[in-house]
């Protein structure tokens, strides 16, 4: 990483360093302790009463990012956690000296004030300030006067900056952390146990993924970074947590894009004696709920197709089988040999590898000729075996698993299992899957099985893909706080 850049050269820089000089000099210190405040903005605009002039005091704090110079007075904006509110400096109010500092404040300058509520003629409630002080002085001036990040590089890196300036991007990621809250509270209600389990894995299990790999020095092992909480949480099953769920991170070490990042924020949710229909009705309760209570409607806007999707109505329920019918034309799809698979999934347009597995051609065309075009909620039902061996295979077709994978938007949001109960059934597919690879096999897992494992439904859910749609946003990118990148130069 490089350092900070210290060239002064820069004009504000150089005059923002020669304003902190001076007052250290004069015996001042900007860089305060504390500022005892009464009120983040939105409360002190609430708690202001038509009529009641002057007679609510408040203490409010944030950064300087308006500056309306008015001769002997001043009305600036500072911003806080909840927005920006109107302060009003006047000479004769505060003193001369006061207001002589005041006037050399920068913008992006960190103030607390202290004063009293009040209407201006153009309706704005303002703060009358009495008396304010400086608690942090900004060295660097904000991202080109105030009209945004230009690089989108600068956007991601240097976060801090953009929620400064972009209101859009401050608006996203609070709404991402009032969705997390209402998922949490949503499962509470319905008596689930929030738990934590360990990022740090000696066998990387729960999904199909590439770990990344770390070194415990004191006991000279390697461990994995989990790509998945599942077996860890299931194991709470088999303790007697009969419902658990966990909001947390998941590291897989591949590729990059609009859609994936190599750490992102995974809810896992697992409920004894429910199964995968039960899953269902969770999670169109919880997205249900969600759009009211946070966005206020269940109809958002797909920011790709620019179609309206209608949280609260019938949600689609469809088997995977007859989708991959309906795409490629051949009712009998399942039961071609594989060279014809392959031929008419490439007259699709579709790249095939001639080393690829039946279910792997059969699931290209799902992933990229099917799923897109699902963007209203639709529940992907009975997906084949091969695909997860962590569910419990179908009664009427042991060919299929009783599964569901929740698609939004043209993308998977939610996959659900009726879990797999029976350590034997549970050894087989787990074998069948890491080939000649048993040391992928968390065998710690299979020795819980055999102590038994109720029936259990079990989900998962995506929070930043879930928080792409509900946002709008273009990229995963936007929804996270810090994405990955590569080191700055």
């Amino acid at each position: 990483m490089s350092d900070i850049p210290t060239d002064i050269s820069h004009d504000q820089h150089a005059v923002r360093r020669q304003k902190l000089a001076d007052m250290r000099a004069a015996g001042t210190d900007p860089f305060r302790a504390n500022f005892a405040t009464t009120h983040f903005s939105g409360d002190a605009l609430k708690s202001y009463v038509d009529g009641q002039e002057n007679t609510v005091t408040v203490a409010v704090a944030g950064r300087l990012v308006v500056i309306r110079d008015m001769g002997k007075s001043q009305f600036v904006k500072i911003l806080d956690q909840q927005g920006q509110i109107q302060l009003y400096v006047k000479k004769d109010v505060i003193g001369d000296d006061a207001y002589a500092a005041f006037k050399k404040l920068d913008l992006g300058d960190i103030i607390g004030a202290k004063g009293t509520l009040f209407k201006t003629k153009t309706g704005e409630v303002t703060v009358r300030v009495d008396a304010y002080v400086l608690v942090a002085k900004a060295l660097r001036p904000l991202p080109e006067k105030w009209h945004g990040l230009s690089d989108p590089e600068q956007v991601y890196r240097q976060r801090y900056l953009d929620v400064i300036v972009n209101a859009e991007s401050r608006a996203r990621l609070m709404l991402r952390s009032r969705v997390v809250s209402h998922i949490r509270r949503f499962l509470e209600d319905r008596k689930f146990i929030e738990v934590e389990t360990p990022v740090l894995e000696a066998t990387a299990g729960g999904a199909a993924a590439r770990p990344f790999v770390t070194h415990h020095n004191a006991l000279d092992v390697d461990f994995f970074l989990r790509i998945a909480t599942e077996l860890r949480l299931k194991r709470m099953l088999v303790g007697g947590f009969d419902r658990v769920f966990e909001i947390g991170r998941i590291f897989r070490n591949e590729g990059v894009s609009r859609r994936h990042n190599p750490e992102f924020t995974m809810l896992e949710v697992y409920e004894a004696y429910s199964d995968y229909r039960g899953m269902m009705k969770l999670i169109q309760d919880l997205l249900t709920s969600l759009c009211r209570d946070v966005l206020g409607t269940t109809t958002i806007k797909h920011a790709a197709s620019g179609q309206d999707i209608e949280f609260g109505g019938t949600w689609r329920e469809v088997r995977y089988k007859d989708l991959i019918a309906e795409a490629t034309g051949e009712s009998g799809w399942f039961g071609l040999p594989k060279a014809e698979k392959i031929a008419k999934a490439e007259a699709l347009g579709l790249s095939i590898a001639p080393s690829w597995e039946e279910f792997e051609i059969t699931n290209e065309i799902f992933s990229k000729k099917i799923e897109p075009t699902l963007i209203q909620p639709t529940f992907v039902t009975h997906l084949p075996k091969e695909l997860c061996p962590l569910a419990k295979l179908n009664a009427d077709d042991p060919s299929v698993l009783d599964v569901f994978e929740l698609t939004i938007g043209g993308m998977e949001v939610a996959p659900a299992y009726s879990e797999q109960n029976d350590p034997d059934v549970q050894r087989q597919m787990f074998e069948a899957q890491a080939g000649e690879e048993k040391q992928n096999i968390d065998y710690d897992f299979l020795l819980a099985l055999e102590h038994g494992m109720p029936p259990a439904g079990g989900m998962g859910v995506g929070i930043d893909r879930l928080c792409i749609l509900l946002t709008g946003a273009e990229s995963i990118r936007d929804v996270i706080l810090f994405p990955q990148l590569r080191p700055g130069a």
